[in-house]
């Protein structure tokens, strides 16, 4: 296994020597015209997309990106046809996958891993997946090529948080609040205080997600972090049936702010 890094690890780099902030905006795969609205997002200018395979139970998510998934589920999305979709897009872009640990140990470890390394995802996110069980999933995915986002808890340790930034691969995600997905009024002052502790002690691109809704909220947040993931506002976008053209015009908002901050 190289211990090289990455194609996403490599883009969010890439952004911070040039002096810039990375975006990584997230969507649910299967729900409306989900591949125009990625495209879309990488034209507007993010970084990477993180890609959503709808679950029954996301206990990470919010009654946003739950009615997202409950509706892509409703129209019958597969975790298999989501993938494979993302096997025939050329965004220009590296792609995440983000699901729970069922459905990874469902296809089987090391057959999920493959996918992903076939239909050319770079990266997968598996929030309710611990650090002290990821053993078995890591070496799955690392030898398939595919990296590893471990995410980190507004409530760990430093001793834990140091651990994640040494196993993680691409980024370590930092959660910005204690709760579940969605937009909030203000950003919570953990997000800054959580960005700030993991770049302190680790290298790897810092990005901080939950409960960045806005494009001001953004920038508050990289005033620490080296990007922001924005997953709600852009899912809202897709309920409302905006499209592809409503989901590029959100995220070229967010791309001009952190790029004027």
């Amino acid at each position: 296994m190289s211990t090289d890094p990455g194609p996403l690890e490599v883009a969010l780099r890439n952004r911070r020597f040039q002096g810039g902030k990375a975006l990584v905006p997230y969507l649910t795969g299967g729900l409306g015209d989900w591949q125009g609205a990625l495209a879309a997002a990488a034209d507007a200018g993010a970084d990477a997309v993180e890609v959503g395979i709808p679950f029954s139970d996301p206990v990470m998510d919010g009654p946003v990106i739950q009615q997202a998934n409950d509706r892509a589920l409703a129209d019958g999305v597969t975790p298999l046809g989501v993938l494979n979709a993302l096997g025939r897009l050329d965004v220009g872009i590296p792609l995440a996958v983000m699901t729970y640990y069922n459905i990874a140990f469902r296809f089987g470890l090391e057959r999920f891993a493959s996918v992903l390394a076939e239909q050319g995802v770079a990266a997968a996110i598996l929030p309710d997946l611990p650090l002290e069980e990821a053993g078995p999933w890591t070496e799955a995915a690392d030898a398939a090529g595919v990296e590893t986002v471990l995410l980190t808890a507004p409530t760990a340790s430093d001793e834990r948080l140091a651990r994640i930034c040494t196993r993680t691969r691409g980024f370590v995600y930092g959660v910005g609040l204690l709760g579940v997905t969605g937009v909030r009024d203000e950003l919570a002052e953990s997000a800054v205080v959580m960005a700030k502790r993991l770049k302190q002690m680790t290298d790897v691109p810092v990005l901080v997600g939950v409960g960045v809704g806005t494009p001001e909220q953004a920038q508050e947040v990289c005033q620490a972090a080296d990007g922001a993931v924005v997953g709600s506002a852009v899912v809202r976008r897709m309920l409302d049936d905006g499209g592809p053209m409503a989901v590029g015009e959100l995220i070229g908002r967010f791309r001009r702010a952190l790029d004027s901050s």
